[in-house]
């Protein structure tokens, strides 16, 4: 991975990230960045961040794209066989702990299947 220098952006962005938890989107990331930053900067950082293994990038079945940190990835890698949960209801995107075994836990009602999961999250389901 190139080294390369750290600035306030990366560090906005990096924060919202990890603050959050879960896979975002540029324009939410841009709503929760307390500093006045360029939406062009930021999708740039994000690119930067998915070319160094930082973030992943999630493309949802709308075509819409998420960003997550890769905080459960081995070595700041992408595991090649990594699916992601989107909940219809609250609008998160995660990664699911387990490898596309085509087994997801029992809380997930799955509707449609693109490396993105849709449906109903286990803490609403709960609701």
């Amino acid at each position: 991975m190139k080294k390369r220098r750290n600035t306030p952006t990366k560090e906005a962005v990096l924060e919202v990230l990890s603050k959050t938890g879960k896979a975002m989107s540029q324009d939410a990331i841009e709503q929760k960045i307390d500093i006045d930053i360029n939406r062009a900067t930021i999708y740039r950082v994000l690119n930067r961040f998915c070319d160094d293994g930082i973030v992943h990038r999630v493309v949802a079945e709308d075509g819409k794209q998420y960003f997550a940190l890769c905080v459960k990835c081995e070595d700041n890698k992408e595991p090649s066989h990594h699916f992601h949960f989107r909940c219809l209801r609250c609008e998160t995107i995660e990664c699911l702990p387990v490898e596309v075994n085509f087994t997801i836990p029992d809380e997930y009602l799955v509707e449609n299947v693109n490396c993105v999961l849709t449906g109903t999250c286990r803490d609403c389901s709960r609701i």
